[in-house]
């Protein structure tokens, strides 16, 4: 355990780390989204 939260403390500054590159997918997904939300 206290490896891994050292692997997310050190990945977290760099943004190489899961959830904040899930976050950025998110994002651009919702601003793709949101692009088209007008041909409804």
């Amino acid at each position: 355990m206290a490896f891994k939260l050292s692997f997310k403390l050190v990945d977290a500054p760099n943004g190489t780390d899961d959830a904040i590159r899930k976050k950025e997918e998110t994002n651009r997904m919702a601003e793709a989204n949101r692009a088209f939300a007008h041909f409804r």
